[in-house]
């Protein structure tokens, strides 16, 4: 059996793997100069890495944890020792923990607002989830306007939203984000860090679990797919016969590629947004801010780095505060010019933790204008999208298999949800052929 597999990130060599291993002739096609999609490691220092993409993953994602181990790979905590930095509003100061200092019976009210929206959902069919048609067509900016009034919970809940879905509030229906939440572990267990589903990173970056998976498979790079006809698969380098075609790219890129016969619904709308997030990678000397009792975790209302975290290595060599520009932000930061950039990031680093130095090197990955991924962490359901949408995200169309963490029920817009895509089509693909 001959498959062609369009797109070499987590979901698509997962499923080339999974068809390699089982006596299929595979080639993937990947559009880009190298292979991971939204996994991507940018070397700092010399031997130092950072994930300029998906970074963070926890005890829950058990085929992800799986995969580490096959391929020879460790984990290293997410560290966290030390006082949090916060300017939220008037509110400018330094305290032990990650809570915000606000009212907490306005944040409790606010997050018991969304567990009881994300208990509602049916996570193995969304569409299907009582009152669907309301819940899809509202946004999550009406939902605010309309549930939420206290200021500092109005304040810290755009923030939020973006730590989690890189999402503007006006960009997807309350639905999407009641499922996303909810097919991650919820809301309490996506955004802890020990014991949650940012307790760990790949030690030396996640890019390496597709470097290993792509080492054994025949990918060709530098080869965007633009047709698929019948069996034919057509690139900007060559013509591929196949017996299945696997498609592994985000709905939008997909929407690109000329399907005959032709799709009966398209992959994406118009109502369907790009994930808004643009990392930004500080490099210091050492973890310098630990010498001051600080944890480098902080969370700022006024941006452009909305919170920033310590991702340096587990040997210390380098210090690395990874800054997180999402939603709307993410948009006024990418239209700024390098340089632009690197100052606002340098002078709001200075603000955060004045103790520190200048940086001795700056790293900025905007995935908004990425051409070959059109967004992360990934795509954002709009009003009506999952009902629209919903019903066909893995339906086969002839020959053709989709995958891609935006198809997963499970952990979707994780790597846990990719591999999890990757090992459905392999289990589809098999039956079918």
């Amino acid at each position: 059996m001959r498959v062609v597999v369009v797109g070499a990130g987590l979901a698509g060599l997962t499923a080339a793997k999974g068809l390699a291993d089982r006596g299929a002739d595979v080639v993937v096609l990947e559009a880009r100069d190298r292979v991971g999609g939204r996994t991507h490691g940018i070397e700092v220092a010399p031997g130092s890495w950072v994930d300029a993409g998906a970074a963070y993953l926890g005890d829950r994602h058990s085929e992800l944890n799986k995969l580490i181990a096959e391929v020879g790979l460790k984990t290293t905590p997410t560290t966290m020792t030390g006082a949090s930095r916060f300017v939220l509003g008037a509110t400018d100061e330094v305290r032990p923990g990650r809570f915000p200092p606000l009212n907490a019976v306005a944040l409790g009210g606010m997050f018991d607002l969304l567990d009881e929206l994300t208990s509602q959902v049916r996570v193995d069919a969304p569409w299907l989830t009582p009152d669907a048609e309301r819940l899809d067509r509202t946004t999550v900016a009406d939902w605010l306007r309309d549930n939420i009034s206290h200021p500092d919970a109005r304040l810290f809940f755009p923030l939020f939203l973006g730590e989690m879905m890189a999402a503007d509030p006006a960009d997807l229906s309350v639905l999407h984000m009641a499922f996303y939440l909810r097919s991650g572990g919820g809301t309490r267990y996506l955004n802890a860090f020990e014991g949650g589903a940012q307790q760990d990173r790949i030690a030396g970056g996640s890019h390496q679990l597709c470097e290993r998976l792509a080492s054994t498979l025949d990918v060709r790079l530098r080869e965007p797919v633009s047709a698929i006809h019948e069996g034919t698969v057509r690139s900007t380098g060559a013509a591929y016969q196949a017996d299945a075609v696997v498609v592994a790219v985000p709905p939008l890129l997909a929407d690109d590629i000329d399907f005959r016969p032709r799709l009966g619904q398209p992959r994406g709308s118009g109502r369907m947004a790009r994930g808004c997030a643009v990392k930004v990678h500080l490099v210091y000397p050492e973890p310098l801010w630990r010498e001051h009792g600080l944890s480098g975790w902080s969370v700022n209302a006024l941006g452009p780095l909305l919170s920033t975290v310590d991702d340096s290595p587990a040997d210390d060599s380098v210090g690395i505060l990874t800054g997180f520009v999402t939603g709307s932000e993410a948009h006024r930061f990418s239209a700024l010019a390098a340089g632009e950039q690197r100052d606002a990031a340098i002078a709001q680093a200075h603000q955060l933790f004045p103790q520190l130095p200048a940086p001795i090197g700056l790293a900025v990955t905007d995935w908004v204008h990425e051409e070959f991924s059109r967004g992360c962490y990934a795509a954002l359901f709009g009003p009506g999208d999952w009902l629209r949408h919903g019903p066909h995200l893995t339906a086969p169309h002839g020959r053709i298999h989709w995958a891609g963490t935006e198809t997963s029920t499970e952990f979707f817009g994780l790597m846990e949800g990719a591999i999890r895509s990757g090992h459905r089509v392999v289990s589809e693909v098999l039956a079918q052929y």
